[in-house]
């Protein structure tokens, strides 16, 4: 029996994993030069398509990919509790596919349609439009349905689920502000994500409203690196109020805030997003708005089965309720 994979398949005949998928299950997109070459290499190589041989009658592998980029955010792994457990009820198998920041997204793109997935969750929310269009394009052209949780879009044709963040913005900046904080600084990061640019569009919207200057900061998430960009931010910067757009970025900020003598909230009020474990694990604890993320991959998964399954769907983007939980970081 042959051990050929399709890799060895795409590799011997120079195309994609994406277009040997396209010739076992959609020959009529490829063409006839191209299909015959793809076809005699697995012919020679004796090549099984195991699981797609499986689906081709069916057109059913149950089996959900999951794209990520960190799966140690916190956020990131409590949503893919509420994924598992609404996949598991279904008989759903998950597969999670990693985006790194060193990875091309677009090959990613064609291992996921060359795993023949019945769906996909993209988790993964460090995106623009353009990207956005790159994944829906190749996706749609697959016939693969597939959910954006907890990433946004403006596109009215790309089903997703998260919350309204940049109402978010906007109500955790309103508190600060109502406060009396004047100098309130949006702690966010250097890499583009969908949801931080909502979060400062809101940020933004709340400063000048009040007629105040809107500071952005920008480092990273890796609390190694931020720690040092922290470490002489109060050397030259008035500050009386500070957002980290995650949890982490807040807490490592107000520990650095700590060791420059500044005192909690009295001379500075400090807030998160999403309350995560990182908010009750710091001293003071952190106030916070609460991102529903199990609920948002609870609910993502049960939009992709629907989808999956060709069934009516009322709303393809669907935004949860949040609210602020207010603790001992802020008066």
């Amino acid at each position: 029996m042959s051990n050929a994979t399709i890799y060895d398949v795409a590799g011997a005949a120079g195309v994609s994993l994406a277009t040997v998928s396209r010739v076992l299950n959609n020959p009529e997109k490829v063409k006839e030069e191209t299909r015959q070459r793809v076809l005699k290499v697995i012919k020679e190589l004796g090549y099984r398509p195991n699981v797609i041989a499986r689906g081709l009658a069916s057109r059913k592998t149950t089996t959900v990919g999951v794209v990520i980029s960190d799966i140690t955010r916190a956020s990131v792994a409590e949503m893919l509790g509420g994924i598992s457990d609404i996949a598991q009820n279904y008989h759903y198998s998950i597969k999670l596919f990693a985006i790194r920041e060193d990875m091309d997204v677009i090959d990613t793109l064609h291992d996921i349609v060359a795993e023949q997935v019945d769906g996909v969750l993209y988790l993964n929310d460090e995106l623009n439009e353009n990207r956005v269009e790159d994944i829906k394009r190749m996706f749609n052209s697959n016939g693969i349905p597939f959910v954006f949780a907890n990433v946004v879009s403006d596109d009215p044709d790309v089903p997703t689920v998260s919350i309204d963040y940049e109402k978010a913005g906007y109500e955790i900046t309103k508190l600060l502000i109502n406060d009396n904080r004047k100098n309130v600084y949006l702690l966010s990061t250097a890499r583009r994500y969908s949801v931080n640019d909502k979060k400062e569009a809101g940020y933004v919207r709340a400063m000048e409203e009040a007629k105040l200057e809107p500071k952005i900061f920008r480092t990273s998430g890796d609390t190694n690196i931020n720690r040092q960009h922290f470490s002489t931010f109060f050397s030259d910067k008035k500050i009386d109020a500070a957002i980290g757009v995650r949890d982490s970025i807040a807490v490592s900020f107000m520990n650095i805030a700590r060791d420059n003598g500044r005192t909690i909230p009295k001379d500075l009020a400090v807030a998160g997003f999403q309350n995560t474990k990182y908010a009750l694990l710091s001293r003071p604890n952190l106030t916070s708005i609460d991102v529903p993320v199990y609920d948002i991959g609870a609910v993502s998964m049960r939009l992709l089965t629907k989808l999956m399954n060709q069934k009516d769907v009322d709303n393809i983007r669907i935004s949860l309720p949040h609210y602020i939980v207010k603790r001992q970081s802020t008066n």
